[in-house]
Parts: C-alpha cells; structure tokens; sequence
C-alpha cells in the first residue's frame, strides 16, 4: 500500500477543511455551503474505498500499516507523535462513517431546506465525520482522545442545533448540556486509564502497549508493554475504559442522555446512533482488547453492564410513543449486545463489529425513515398520531420495513448474521464457568424477543392499523428524491450486508489480523437449537406486537398501563435516580462548600484585619503629643531594664 498510503490524512482532512470553511465562512457560503459538506464527506468515502480495495489485495499479516505524521510534543525524553493506524478494524469504520454519513449527508439538504442555518449545520456534520474519522484511525490512545473529545463536542453542537435561546427551545439546550456532561464522566475514565497506562509502561501508542509495530512490509512482533502490568493494574485500567464507553455509547449507568439527545435534527440522530458517536464505546473496547483479557473481571463487568444495558433499552423501547425516542431505545439496547460480545474476549469481538456494521446500515435507513414520516405529518413524533402511512409512502414503508426484519434478526436480513453469532457466543462456557454461558445466552435470547415486540409495535403503528389516526388537515407524501434514495441504499445494506460479510465467516476472517484468532469451542446447547429457539421467541414477540398494534385498534391517547409500562415510559426512573444518588447530593456538597468558604473561610479572615485595627486603636491612645508622658515613659522603660539585668545578675552569681 506504499503508493496509496499517503492518502490516508485526506480522510479526516476533508471533512475537515469542509467544517472550517463552511464555519468560518460565514454568510458568503449559505448558497452552497450544504454541496461543500456533502463533497467533503464524499470525497473521504472515496480515499476510504481506495485505502480499503488496496488493503484486500495485501496478505493478512500484511494488513496493518502504521503511518507516522509529525511530532506532536518533544520534551526531555518524552516525544508524542502522531500517526494513523490503518487496519481491518479501522478501514471497517472508516467505510462505515464515511459511506453512510455521506448517505445521511445527502439526505440533510432536502431535510433541512427551509432552515436558514443548513449551512452552519453541514458545518458541524463535517466536524463530526472529521472528529470521528481520527478517534478510529489514531494510533494511539492520546490521538484517539482527541477524536473522542471532537465527537463530544460536535454532538452537543448538534443536538443543541435549534436552540434559539426562546423558552420553547429550552429542550434543546437542555438536551446537549445532558450528554455533554454525561459524556464528560466518561471521559474522566479514558483520563485515568490512561495516566495509568503511562505510569505502568511509558507509552500510550498501540504498538508499543499491545506488541505490533505496523510496517509497510507487514507487522513487527515486539514484546507486548501490558505483559508488564499487574493483574490489579490491568483490571483498573480496564475498568476506567469500561467508564468511558458507558459514556459515549449510552451504557448502564450513563445511558440517561440517549433519549434527551433527539431533540437535536433527525439526521443527526441518525448520524449519532449509527456511524458515530455511540459507537466509539464498542470500537474503544475491542481496540483495547489485550487489556481486557489481561483482567478477567474487567471483562465479566464488561459482559454484564452490556446485558443490563440491552434489556433496559429493550424494555424502555416497548412504551416509547415518540418515534425517535423508540428508535433511541433501540440503539441503547443494540449497543448493549455489542459490549456483550466485546466482552467475551475473541470469540466475540468480531461479531461485536460485525453487529455495529449491520447495525450501522438499518438503524441509519430506520431513523432518516422516521424523519421522513415527521416530514411527511409536519413534525409529529407521536406515532399514536400515525397509522396507515404504507399507501401514502410506499418507498419509507418498504426501506423501513428491511431495516425492520434485519433488526429483528430474520434470516436472511442482515441482523441475523451478525446478532445470531453474538447470541451463540454467550452461549459458550467462559472458564468452565457454564452459569454464564446460561445467564448470558438467556439475557441475549430474551433480549432478541423484547427487540421483535417494541420493533413489531413501531413499524405498525406507523404503518399499519385499521385505520389512519392523524387529522384531516395532515396530507402525508413521500419527500424528494434526495430524501428516498439514501432510504433504498440504506435499505439495500439492510437486507444484504450481512448475508454477504456472514457467509463462511467472511468479517471474521477480515479482523483477524487485528483481534486474533478466536478457537471453536462448543455452545452449551447445540447451535441449530439456539438459532431456532432465537427465531421462535422472535416470531412470538412480533406477533404478540402485530396482534395488539395491527389487528386491534390503537388508542390515540395512550391508556394507563401497568407498573412496569409507566416505568418504561419513564425511562425506568433514571433520571430520577440520577438525581437522587448523585445531582441532588451533589448540590448538598456544594451548599456545604459554599457555607464553609462564607463563614469559615472568608469570616475566618475578616478577623485579622479587625484584630489587627483593636490594637491600633489600644496603641493609639498612648500617642498624646506631650514630651512629659514620652519622658515618662522612657523612664519607666528604663527603670524595667534594670530591674531585669538586677535580677539576671543576681539568679546568675547565686548558681
């Protein structure tokens, strides 16, 4: 790849240069500055798909290239330089966020036609490619910081898009503090994981830490630096990974902000949830693999916050109303399967990908679907408001129903290829611990039924129903062709991705070079039972769904519900325990600070000058201005002298 090779900072340049002229443009772009965005994303899926063709011509061990740009800090004998790293696992993100992010690109300029700030918005899409192409391309953990803080802060600038500082927009404003501060927690533990890398093994590039220095000639073996960290050390620094992807992919217990995080434009969400941001979390944990098997229990932590978090998102999903935030909740619980398998060590790391990859396509074509059935109903995002939109937008009602049946995981739709390995990898014996294989495949087994009901629910209270459910006044229609047209090709990818990376083990082969190679072992139940048992319970939760949303009516004023379904809509009270157990007693230690600098602190201080004025004004009372009280003084201080030395001469002859 030596002639191709110095391509590869175009892929984050692009994007980049675009975001800087489209925002420091100012008014002079407005015309076209929203062509600019798509051009510059464009044009880095292009380099991405020349980098990528020419990475599967070279043999396996010849796949990883680390290409060095410039130092970045020189000081003492510490040197920081940065450089890329492209291999299987990079290019794999790359051609995702650059190929679906333009796709979602080309769909913001019809969507956002009427907003008179379209090209300050393309500005901060470019800035989010940009931010995200370096946090998966960077060769080290401090370069990937920096993608990671980029992605941060153009998502709170998108999610706050349309804050326009009146209190109806308050929303919004509210929305993007949420995830950044959320987001900002997390990125705390990527901090500490790495002062701890740095204290353990004086390095912070992948080379060093995990054994390969990556050449044009293929890939050097050296001593890997973790070998040298404690097993204690080593589950700490996992640990503190593990707080950073709870953070940026909405994970138990920093998933609060997902939700919130749909104030922002449509497309956004969709760029969010499928190309970006939430994804970081997965990438962060399979790039940071070696340490992970390094300490067990940083895994098993890994393994059971995915779990808690793909059954909470699923069971939030069953009551959302609000299209986007359903979809929200579907992401949050997709993810969850991701961090399961990222936790499984190599058995699951491929197919943790694999599921982001698909994922990537039909929760891209579900939201921009979502976005253009709002377009099509003014903006309502009640689907109790929906209903019988097939006959109205055929093209969203088929592209949607693909990214339906993949997410389902009905063969031979993509998400089966890539959710059903994840299922059969829970399912084997980590150990010879087979308590976990159980607990675990049964958390993904269940997941997948809970995922078929809320999905099954969405799609026809959308589409399907006896009878439409909007008023009369609604004349629902497809969008224009730059709206529909990244719906089919999302739908496309939906429908066959998988079948194409899946058969004979394609992807998995692909990431060996980067995640290893994973040994067979068997499941506890045989594979064509667990398929077949994952189908089933899939089949019930759908017609379960299909049943009470498709053949009964649908109540246009949600009714009461049960516990468990207030709850859900609810969130399951997590905001609610958020500010129990950390906002509110966050403010108590606040107060208590504040009280403490007010009358301890600045009270405390106030009394020296006032001490200070006291005995001036005790001392001033001795200045009279009288020479006779001056002589007398000094008289008498005299007279003090020499009683003094009379007594020191006395004491000292009498010993």
């Amino acid at each position: 790849m030596n002639d191709v090779i110095g391509l590869a900072p175009w892929l984050v340049g692009f994007p980049l240069i675009g975001a800087a002229i489209l925002l420091l443009g100012g008014k002079a772009t407005d015309r076209w500055g929203h062509w600019l965005g798509v051009l510059a994303s464009a044009a880095s899926a292009a380099v991405g798909f020349i980098l990528m063709f020419r990475m599967i011509g070279q043999a396996p061990e010849e796949r990883a290239i680390d290409h060095p740009l410039w130092t970045w800090l020189s000081a003492g004998g510490l040197d920081v330089d940065l450089g890329l790293r492209l291999d299987p696992l990079s290019m794999t993100f790359v051609m995702l966020v650059t190929f679906v992010g333009t796709l979602i690109h080309v769909y913001s300029v019809a969507y956002m036609d009427h907003d008179p700030h379209r090209r300050r918005f393309f500005g901060y899409l470019n800035l989010f490619v940009a931010a995200m192409l370096t946090l998966v391309l960077a060769d080290s953990f401090l370069l990937l910081f920096v993608g990671w803080e980029g992605v941060g802060l153009a998502s709170y600038l998108l999610i706050g898009f349309w804050d326009t500082g009146r209190p109806s927009a308050r929303e919004n404003a509210v929305a993007a503090k949420k995830a950044f501060v959320m987001n900002r927690i997390g990125d705390m533990g990527l901090i500490a994981a790495m002062a701890l890398l740095f204290a353990g093994t004086g390095a912070l590039d992948f080379g060093t830490l995990f054994g390969g220095i990556a050449t044009d000639g293929g890939t050097i073996g050296v001593t890997p630096a973790i070998d040298g960290l404690s097993q204690g050390t080593a589950t700490a620094i996992g640990l503190c990974l593990l707080l950073a992807a709870c953070g940026k992919s909405a994970q138990f217990p920093l998933q609060a902000w997902l939700g919130d995080a749909m104030a922002g434009p449509t497309p956004v969400s969709a760029l969010i949830h499928a190309a970006t941001m939430v994804t970081a979390g997965v990438y962060l944990m399979v790039r940071s693999g070696p340490i992970l098997e390094a300490a067990p229990t940083a895994q098993l932590v890994v393994v059971i916050v995915g779990a808690v978090t793909l059954l909470f998102g699923a069971v939030v999903g069953t009551s959302k109303d609000d299209i986007k935030k359903a979809l929200a909740a579907s992401t949050m619980s997709q993810i969850g399967y991701m961090m399961l398998a990222a936790g499984l060590g190599p058995a699951g790391y491929a197919f943790a990908i694999f599921h982001l990859l698909t994922h990537g396509f039909f929760k891209a074509g579900l939201f921009l679907g979502a976005g253009s059935v709002m377009h099509a109903m003014g903006d309502e995002t009640d689907m109790r408001r929906y209903g019988g939109l097939s006959r109205f937008l055929p093209i969203t009602w088929i592209t949607m129903g693909l990214g339906w049946l993949a997410i389902l995981g009905i063969p031979p739709f993509s998400g089966f290829w890539s959710k059903d390995g994840i299922i059969e990898a829970a399912f084997v014996p980590v150990d010879g611990q087979p308590w976990r294989a159980w607990v675990f495949g049964s958390v993904a087994v269940l997941g997948a039924a809970i995922t078929a009901f809320y999905m099954t629910r969405l799609f026809f209270m959308t589409f399907g129903g006896r009878r439409p459910r909007w008023k009369d006044h609604r004349h629902p229609h497809e969008g224009s062709p730059l709206m529909w047209w990244p719906l089919v090709f999302l739908g496309v990818g939906s429908a066959a991705l998988g079948l194409v990376l899946g058969i004979g083990g394609t992807f998995v082969t692909w990431l060996e070079p980067v995640v290893g190679h994973a040994e067979h072992h068997e499941p506890v139940l045989p594979v064509p039972v667990i398929i077949g048992t994952t189908l089933v319970v899939v089949v019930l939760g759908a017609l379960l769904a299909f049943r009470m949303y498709a053949v009964q009516l649908v109540p246009e004023e949600a009714p009461r519900g049960s516990f468990l379904t207030r709850a859900a809509r609810k969130d399951l009270y997590q905001d609610a325990a958020n500010e129990t157990l950390v906002m509110k007693p966050a403010f108590g230690l606040g107060r208590l600070v504040q009280v403490g600098d007010r009358d301890v602190v600045d009270r405390g201080w106030s009394v020296l000058p006032q001490a200070v004025s006291w005995f001036g004004a005790v001392f001033r009372k001795a200045q009279t201005g009288y020479v006779r009280s001056y002589a007398a003084g000094m008289a008498g201080g005299v007279l003090v002298i020499a009683v003094v030395a009379w007594l020191v001469v006395g004491l000292g002859g009498a010993q």
